[in-house]
């Protein structure tokens, strides 16, 4: 009777480019990468004033994306401007997640390693990706309501030295909102460490459950638990996706009482 193997937490490594080493999760990465550039050169190519089934289709789920959108950003402007970015990271997670349930992902082996192993089940991808969105969301923040307002959001040095002649009372008011500020920054840095892990650990525990379930019985009882992980594909790119169109939108916003 053979041994099962779970996958390892880190992703193993298939062969070298110079000193790079290229890891099984990168293969899914560049096969996501590829298929969404042969998609993108086809669907511009067919883009016109009467459009095929294809750009129909493209249009119609770019629609149910941007009204979804909308009700966070609570304008089509803000929509339009976040859409690249958070609708790349939607379907690229979409996509590498269910190329994770094509046959021979973890079953073609290269010596003894797996040839193909979901993108997602990578913390290194995971943690780029959630350190994107946060940046992002700041580079959004510092062109919308400019560099030294956005900051201010965080650290409120200038209440600070203004507090100085207004007594004891006002000055101690001024260290505890100081105070918050740093803990916001703190919480900046713990959004990508949520996003990562939430992402990762969703996904390698859905990667440990096929395997377990194949390890022992290969035909017919899988499939119910490959429709589910198609279903948590769905919800964990959108997870991400709204998490991150969140932080931009909340980072793009005035700060609280610039009306006044």
């Amino acid at each position: 009777m053979s041994q099962l193997v779970l996958p390892p937490l880190a992703a193993e490594t298939i062969f070298h480019i110079g000193r790079l080493p290229v890891t099984n999760t990168i293969i899914n990465t560049w096969l996501a990468m590829v298929i969404f550039l042969i998609f993108g050169i086809v669907l511009r190519g067919r883009v016109s004033l009467r459009p095929g089934k294809l750009q129909n289709y493209s249009e119609y789920f770019l629609d149910i994306l941007l009204s979804y959108f909308d009700q966070v950003t609570g304008s089509r402007k803000k929509t339009i401007t976040f859409l690249p970015i958070v609708g790349s990271v939607f379907f690229f997670i979409l996509l590498s997640n269910w190329l994770g349930l094509l046959p021979g992902t973890g079953s073609i082996f290269k010596g003894h390693e797996p040839l193909l192993r979901p993108a997602n089940t990578d913390l290194n991808l995971t943690i780029a990706m959630a350190t994107v969105a946060v940046i992002s969301s700041h580079i959004f923040g510092f062109l919308s309501v400019g560099v030294f307002t956005h900051i201010g959001k965080f650290v409120q040095l200038k209440n600070l030295i203004k507090s100085i002649p207004k007594g004891p009372i006002a000055i101690f008011q001024a260290i505890v909102e100081f105070a918050v500020g740093l803990i916001e920054i703190v919480s900046e840095l713990a959004k990508v460490m949520s996003l990562s892990l939430r992402l990762f650990g969703n996904i390698f525990a859905g990667e440990v459950l096929m395997t377990v379930m194949l390890g022992l019985v290969a035909v017919l009882v899988p499939a119910p638990f490959m429709l589910l992980e198609m279903l948590v594909g769905i919800i964990q790119a959108s997870v991400f996706a709204m998490l991150t169109l969140v932080y931009m939108t909340v980072a793009s916003a005035e700060p609280h009482g610039a009306e006044h």
